[in-house]
């Protein structure tokens, strides 16, 4: 087993470079279990969650959450309530990371952090996604134009009164019309969405 130094240099070096990482990124890096034990031992590594682990000091942003969320759900989008937060759209505080998961792919099973599903299909699924890098990890969340549109899709599960306000949070701040419509299209609530939208022009 290599020493304590050389081990601490090889993992800061990996975690700078990829920021939270997973058991498997430690494996394919030749860093076995028991070393991995030693360095959360010592202080250097810290535990984050269930199989994935970030370097002691390493800076801690505001989306951390989101962060492990994209680690442990690599397929996933960050999308409505937690995309509204991101975007500041909403005064909605979710206890929960709401995912964007194709309609096929398995329902993660997960300790930490908390998800909360949402299956989408086709275009609605892939339409209007930016990765974002937080702590060295992208992290796919939904535009704010699409993420107000999901919010009209979905509205009788997070309310019509939170994407009320989300469409006239993005107007305010001047959100695009024709990005928002476009969005409206792809996920079929134009017609739905158009009067909310002429009412607060």
């Amino acid at each position: 087993m290599p020493s304590l130094p050389s081990l601490t240099v090889r993992v800061s070096r990996l975690a700078r470079k990829k920021g939270a990482l997973r058991t498997r990124d430690f494996e394919a890096a030749g860093i076995n279990r028991v070393a991995l034990t030693r360095l959360v031992e010592q202080g250097i590594l810290q535990r984050l969650g269930r199989g994935l682990y970030g370097l002691h000091d390493a800076k801690v942003t505001e989306h951390h959450t989101l962060v492990e969320a994209a680690l442990r759900v690599p397929a996933g989008v960050v999308c409505l309530l937690s995309a509204l937060q991101f975007h500041k759209l909403s005064t909605q505080t979710p206890h929960e990371v709401w995912l964007a998961l194709d309609m096929k792919a398995r329902k993660p099973a997960l300790d930490w952090p908390p998800v909360r599903v949402v299956r989408f299909s086709g275009t609605a699924l892939t339409y209007g996604v930016d990765s974002h890098k937080f702590e060295g990890v992208p992290v796919k969340i939904t535009s704010a134009a699409k993420t107000v549109a999901d919010a009209f899709k979905y509205r009788h599960k997070i309310g019509l009164d939170v994407a009320i306000e989300a469409l006239a949070e993005y107007r305010r701040k001047r959100g695009a019309v024709d990005a928002l419509m476009k969005a409206a299209a792809v996920d079929r609530v134009a017609v739905v969405l158009r009067p909310y939208l002429e009412a607060i022009s």
